[in-house]
């Protein structure tokens, strides 16, 4: 993951474990990486679809 979202090591396992928050840019992030949205990460719906992209 660090080499796909460029969140270093320690902080990503910090937030897996809920030992942290993520910004909003490491969620950005982890959602481009992941090819999900960000609304899917927080929980906010079912459904993992990402949002079309601006062109």
């Amino acid at each position: 993951m660090q080499m796909l979202t460029g969140i270093d090591q320690s902080d990503y396992s910090k937030i897996e474990t809920g030992r942290r928050n993520m910004t909003f840019e490491q969620c950005r992030r982890i959602a481009l990486a992941l090819e999900t949205s960000m609304d899917f990460l927080a929980g906010l719906t079912d459904d993992p679809t990402p949002y079309p992209r601006k062109p």
